[in-house]
């Protein structure tokens, strides 16, 4: 796997976000073989924890994984909350978002560039719930029938984060969670069959 390299910004964050006071020993840390979500890269695992010296600083880094893109991060212990690292969601959190998922589709009368924006810092922030929304209101784009290109890539990008976490929560394959997850939108639509034709509309 190619490791994503720590640039010198970075490092000097790390120091200053260290130095700049004596913070409380995190009540719930990142430890080796935890699977944790990234924000701009979904579920990896970490593979290890511990000192390195990089540019002559010794610094304690987070290595994660990434199985789908055969992608290794290094994130400073320092800066991984900040950075948005965190756990897998609760199980009780993936309920909400399944909730959501089943939800009424929202209808935006924005741009399709806007909201194209919007959706896609929703997926970015690798939040669950937002997650769900998005593939909730673009799910049309699912069979490819009334959408465009960027509005199937957004859907297919949300459906696979989601999923991701899905899996790896209650312990499946993507495979198997995307499934759940197309057959929790099918029931969705069948309940609320008038719902859906407007709802990925630009």
């Amino acid at each position: 796997m190619a490791a994503t390299p720590i640039t010198n910004a970075m490092v000097t964050a790390a120091l200053e976000a260290t130095a700049s006071k004596i913070k409380p020993k995190d009540a719930d840390p990142f430890r080796k073989g935890d699977s944790v979500v990234y924000p701009a890269h979904g579920v990896g695992r970490i593979e290890r924890v511990g000192f390195e010296d990089i540019a002559g600083h010794r610094l304690n880094l987070i290595h994660i994984s990434f199985d789908d893109n055969q992608m290794t991060l290094r994130v400073p212990v320092a800066q991984a909350r900040a950075a948005g690292l965190r756990k897998l969601a609760s199980r009780q959190e993936l309920a909400d978002a399944m909730g959501k998922l089943r939800g009424r589709p929202r209808v935006s009368r924005l741009m399709w560039a806007k909201r194209a924006q919007d959706y896609l810092a929703k997926i970015n922030s690798g939040e669950l719930g937002s997650l769900a929304e998005v593939v909730r209101d673009l799910q049309s784009a699912g069979d490819g029938s009334n959408s465009s290109f960027s509005q199937r890539n957004l859907f297919e990008l949300a459906l696979d984060r989601l999923a991701a976490e899905c899996a790896a929560i209650i312990r499946t394959t993507k495979a198997d969670a995307v499934a759940q997850l197309n057959q929790a939108l099918l029931e969705a639509r069948t309940n609320q069959p008038e719902q859906i034709s407007a709802a990925a509309g630009k």
